[in-house]
């Protein structure tokens, strides 16, 4: 079992075509045991995911740690992407953003040095900063590709205006969204300019943070610092409300020897070639399911049937102002 590789739009970044969101190599779900990290990470590279995925804020710094460790002797396997711009309280939650050059720089080094390498691959923005023009920060991200300490460029979640003003700065290797069965709304205007620039598309939580899976039927199933007991969508009502998608995707998994799980990543897999879903998971039979999901070919009917479900219930988060963001003009 290997995976094919993908190219992230017309930059020269190839990846294999599932990577490994390690938001999960923290407390963000709850317990996490940090030595575990270094084990699922050596499996996900020996079945040819070439892509990890963290970001300063998962911890905060806990999962930039656990990677760097984990990756220490095959970094040459690794195509390493971090993120940057999300300011949090002392207590460990989401404050605020910033895209001030200063700020850029001084992430940068911070990340270089907890993960423990002299560049990373994929350096994103991780939320637009409203009170900066993006130009401004892409500008000071432009900056450390020409120092050498960062090859390629990605955004997160920004909007379509966002979008071309960064790339008119510099090239722009791909954008990172929530894209999944249940969460569609960058389709349309973000993704026809994301194809517009030759930008790839990274989908994070393609599995619906599992719900898609099918193993989540209320908070119950949450442990109790488990940071989805917050999300709308994941309200009892909103659950049940949705549970509908659910039971079809288990349906064409069962016609298709696969798993729902597998069904929801073959899906985003067949929204094109410049599309590269990060389920994240900090189990290793869980890893193998997702890889597996690569070679689930899901039929003209399937596909079909899947577009005719309804939109899920409730927000993806608290204050949707944090998604598909823009910035004030230079």
């Amino acid at each position: 079992m290997s995976l094919p590789s993908r190219a992230l739009g017309r930059s020269a970044l190839d990846v294999g075509a599932i990577g490994l969101g390690c938001m999960s190599f923290s407390p963000v779900y709850g317990g996490f045991d940090p030595d575990g990290a270094s084990a699922t990470i050596e499996r996900a590279l020996d079945l040819g995911v070439t892509m990890l995925d963290t970001a300063d804020i998962y911890g905060p710094h806990v999962s930039e740690e656990a990677v760097g460790k984990a990756i220490a002797s095959r970094r040459d396997e690794v195509v390493l992407a971090t993120k940057f711009g999300i300011v949090m309280t002392d207590g460990g939650l989401p404050r605020g953003t910033n895209g001030r050059p200063e700020y850029v720089r001084s992430s940068c080094d911070g990340s270089l040095a907890r993960l423990g390498v002299d560049h990373i691959d994929l350096y994103y923005q991780h939320r637009a900063d409203p009170d900066v023009p993006i130009e401004e920060t892409v500008g000071a991200m432009a900056e450390l590709v020409a120092a050498g300490k960062v090859r390629h460029l990605g955004l997160s979640e920004a909007s379509a205006e966002t979008i071309r003003r960064a790339a008119a700065v510099h090239p722009i290797a791909a954008l990172q969204s929530e894209w999944s069965l249940w969460s569609r709304d960058i389709e349309g205007e973000i993704l026809d300019t994301c194809r517009e620039h030759g930008i790839g598309v990274v989908a994070y939580s393609p599995l619906g943070r599992g719900f898609l899976t099918g193993t989540i039927a209320s908070t119950a199933d949450f442990g109790e610092v488990d940071f989805r007991r917050v999300l709308p969508r994941f309200g009892d009502e909103a659950l049940a409300a949705n549970q509908p998608l659910v039971d079809e995707v288990r349906r064409i998994a069962a016609a298709h020897d696969a798993t729902p799980g597998q069904v929801a990543l073959a899906w985003v897999l067949s929204r094109g070639d410049d599309v590269v879903p990060i389920p994240g998971t900090k189990r290793i039979p869980y890893l193998e399911e997702n890889v597996g999901a690569a070679a689930v070919e899901l039929t003209a009917d399937d596909l079909a049937v899947i577009e005719g479900l309804s939109s899920p219930s409730g927000d993806r988060y608290e204050d949707m102002d944090w998604v598909n963001r823009s910035t004030p003009t230079a």
